[in-house]
């Protein structure tokens, strides 16, 4: 009995969460924190009755292994999280007038938001990042004892209490407001996409446009991850929805079982990288650098464009020493009648698109209007239509992916609010600027170990947040656009979900592929190596993320892709034979001296590379070497 009433508590909530937001998105504003505390009351509501205090103790959606206590204090979390919500609905004008002088109920609303975020993250998330927020908060408490370097000038229990649980600078601050008002409606429209039948379209497009070609298995899993991840928003569910068809195909096609793993890990990865949604991290960047949206999704396309484009190259080189013939494993679908039968249930995406570049109109009413069109699209077609129950199933689950971003980015918030009353972030860019001495490229080595390093405990939307207020201050004052240090932080946060010891994607494939979760991370890692040098190209070359004129951007864009391809010949060290080791180092020079700014750099570096592989593939003899076996992979 208890279990049912649960379970439509959370569809119910659900329900009233989805609604609150498409009315706030598509028909009318509410003031700013209202809406975050709105979102973020009715969130935790729900993280508290979905999760339980211990994860042993059941699984999320079975409800019913839950004991009687554990089940009294979660409903009583969720009491207080609704309260938080209606006491900020209501009172929001006083809260912003009070800070000076705040009431006893002000200070109680202050102490529960931070504590059940603390609390509500540790479920759904782990404890990296409440960790890391409870030490920031500490700091806040003691910071005045330590030394020098590192002391502030004290704050009252009160001041911490206000600016960091109650104020827009702390947990309702700019990350939560992004959630609020962008990411949960993106969430809600990809939610709505995939149970329209698209995820699939995705994935069957993908077969049809690059199946039938040399490592199509392969390839495959690139382009229908790289589709299906520029809406999901999620590394792990990228690799769930895709690799669990993708890579038994690479297996049969003859790749080994880690190569298989590494490759869907690596282009999920990836999908976090490429608009419209990266990871919900694209709205955050807008507001962190006061821009339009559709400015920053530009500057992330050619990067991204160029990950992708560098993973295919490297698949297609391991294809080519395998020797392998795709044609033979699986039937490629017809892609005429898949895009007569199914082509429309793209629509949405590419009205959601039009909507943003086109009439520009606010992300969050663009996301509205593409959620709307999706079951009148499925229309259409007699076989796609939705029911009243998928679009029921669309809600919660869109609901509940939007959890982890909602207590992500309020705990955060604490960080943040610590960092903004103390000062901490100044204080980080100046040790970080004397550690480097100054040098540019070692700065960027520093902050791009320190953005992996973050990344690894936590999610995409998390790390940005934190290494934006504390290490891409120290990237722009040494002369980098804003742009290109936020994109900088925010890609290598991302492929920490590729690298060891905590590389969530790669375990999640190596899952899949029934793999040593480490062997795989450590194979992605080497499969991703030329991606891994895509954001120094953008920082030494800021035309690759549209600063610059037409003629600097294409000549930007050129010899980056002339400077990717070499490495990948230089790291795979295989064309249409083995590449000498000397030739694989001049290759790899050649693609260093691409990245350098500067006419000389890139002459010198071109005709390094063009030299080099025409005498690879036009004076040296080919040698005969037999394909590779699987073991050898």
């Amino acid at each position: 009995m208890l279990q049912k009433i649960i379970t439509r508590a959370v569809v119910i909530l659900a329900y009233f969460l989805a609604f609150f937001h498409l009315y706030a998105g598509g028909i009318q504003i509410f003031p700013s924190m209202q809406q975050r505390g709105v979102h973020l009351g009715f969130a935790l509501a729900l993280i508290f009755l979905i999760y339980p205090f211990m994860k042993k103790q059941n699984n999320e959606g079975n409800l019913s292994t839950r004991g009687k206590i554990a089940w009294v204090t979660d409903i009583l979390l969720t009491g207080a999280s609704i309260f938080i919500a209606v006491y900020i609905y209501m009172y929001f004008i006083d809260l912003s007038m009070a800070f000076s002088s705040p009431t006893t109920t002000m200070l109680v609303v202050g102490v529960l938001s931070i504590f059940l975020t603390l609390e509500a993250a540790r479920r759904i998330i782990g404890w990296a990042l409440p960790v890391l927020a409870a030490l920031f908060l500490v700091y806040a408490f003691v910071g005045e004892k330590l030394p020098l370097l590192f002391a502030h000038s004290g704050y009252s229990l009160q001041r911490i209490i206000t600016q960091v649980g109650l104020s827009n600078e702390g947990v309702f601050g700019i990350p939560l407001g992004v959630s609020a008002t962008y990411v949960v409606l993106f969430v809600l429209f990809g939610s709505f996409l995939e149970k329209s039948g698209a995820g699939k379209f995705f994935i069957d497009l993908a077969f049809s446009l690059v199946g039938r070609f040399r490592g199509g298995a392969a390839k495959v899993s690139i382009v229908s991850s790289a589709l299906f991840g520029s809406i999901s928003g999620s590394q792990v569910g990228n690799v769930a929805t895709t690799g669990i068809l993708t890579i038994p195909l690479m297996k049969r096609g003859g790749y080994k079982a880690k190569y298989a793993g590494a490759v869907e890990s690596v282009a999920s990865t990836g999908g976090m990288l490429l608009p419209p949604v990266m990871g919900a991290v694209a709205f955050l960047m807008a507001d962190f650098l006061q821009v339009e949206y559709i400015q920053v999704a530009l500057a992330a396309l050619i990067p991204a464009l160029l990950y992708f484009i560098a993973i295919f190259i490297m698949v297609d080189l391991r294809a080519t020493r395998m020797g392998e013939n795709s044609e033979d494993h699986y039937k490629v679908p017809n892609l005429k009648e898949m895009i007569v039968t199914k082509g429309h249930l793209i629509l949405p995406l590419l009205v959601l698109v039009f909507l943003l570049i086109g009439p520009q109109l606010p992300p969050p009413e663009a996301a509205f209007w593409g959620i709307v069109s999706v079951p009148l699209v499925c229309l259409l077609r007699k076989e796609t239509r939705m029911s009243f129950y998928d679009m029921k199933e669309a809600i919660v689950q869109g609901m509940k992916l939007s959890l982890v971003v909602a207590a992500a980015c309020a705990c955060a918030g604490i960080v943040i609010g610590v960092i903004n009353m103390t000062g901490m972030g100044l204080r980080f860019s100046g040790i970080l600027i004397e550690l480097s001495g100054g040098h540019l490229f070692v700065l960027l080595l520093l902050t791009m170990v320190a953005s992996i390093i973050m990344g690894m405990g936590l999610p995409p939307v998390a790390s940005y947040i934190i290494l934006a207020v504390l290490a891409a201050p120290a990237i722009t004052q040494l002369g980098v656009p804003s742009m290109a240090a936020h994109m900088f932080i925010f890609y290598y946060g991302v492929l920490s979900g590729i690298t060891p010891p905590v590389a969530i994607a790669a375990y999640a494939a190596s899952g899949i592929a029934k793999t040593n979760p480490m062997s795989t991370s450590i194979t992605a890692c080497r499969l991703a190596a030329v991606a891994f040098i895509v954001p120094f190209m953008f920082v030494y070359g800021p035309a690759l993320i549209f600063q610059g004129t037409v003629v600097t951007i294409l000549l930007a864009s050129v010899t980056a892709l002339i400077g990717i391809y070499a490495l990948a010949v230089a790291l795979e060290g295989y064309i249409k034979q083995p590449v000498l080791l000397i030739s694989r180092s001049m290759l790899l020079l050649g693609a260093v001296l691409l990245i350098n700014v500067g006419i000389l750099f890139d002459i010198i570096g071109f005709v390094l590379i063009v030299a080099t592989l025409l005498y690879e593939l036009k004076v040296r003899k080919f040698v005969t070497v037999p394909n590779l076996s699987a073991k050898e992979m």
